[in-house]
């Protein structure tokens, strides 16, 4: 996770061979290919993609869209998401899918997905809002963007998010 002026490396390395790459104090060595490379060989896991974090705090009241609770939901956004978090739970609504789950450090995180023949008519950043008046506990909500998804980032700074740092998560192979 790299944040302005912080990099964490949360792994099980030695501080010995992090140190050998952080040498020129290169804030963005972590999210490099060849760190990354070689933290995937030396842990047996693969690097996902490099993605914005964003953050946002709750909202009072109902969510500002109709949703359904999702509870066996296969879609896809959530398949994934149950690979990351836990804790997930799903709404849909007649344009598309919003999760939220537990995800890095028991952070809430929020997703979401709308379907392609509504696009383009501010359907994904109400998804983005009703996480923010979903998210249990008052807590805040955290979303990550591809930065080159430039649909989804525009939806969720319209929503409010504000970008805060960027992550690449490793994962076991599938």
């Amino acid at each position: 996770m790299s944040f302005p002026g912080f990099v964490v490396v949360s792994a099980a390395v030695d501080h010995s061979w992090l140190d050998s790459w952080s040498g020129d104090g290169d804030f963005g060595f972590p999210a490099g290919p060849p760190f990354l490379g070689a933290l995937e060989n030396r842990l047996g896991l693969h690097a996902g993609n490099l993605d914005a974090l964003l953050l946002a705090g709750p909202l009072p009241g109902p969510a500002p869209l109709p949703l359904r609770p999702a509870v066996d939901s296969r879609h896809p956004r959530v398949n994934r998401a149950r690979r990351y978090r836990r804790d997930v739970r799903a709404w849909t609504s007649t344009h598309g899918i919003l999760v939220l789950g537990r995800g890095l450090g028991g952070r809430w995180e929020a997703a979401f997905e709308v379907d392609e023949q509504a696009r383009g008519h501010g359907r994904g950043r109400a998804l983005a809002t009703a996480a923010r008046h979903l998210v249990p506990d008052g807590r805040p909500v955290w979303a990550q963007c591809a930065p080159g998804n430039a649909t989804s980032m525009r939806a969720l700074l319209a929503a409010g998010y504000l970008p805060v740092g960027s992550e690449v998560l490793l994962m076991p192979p599938r």
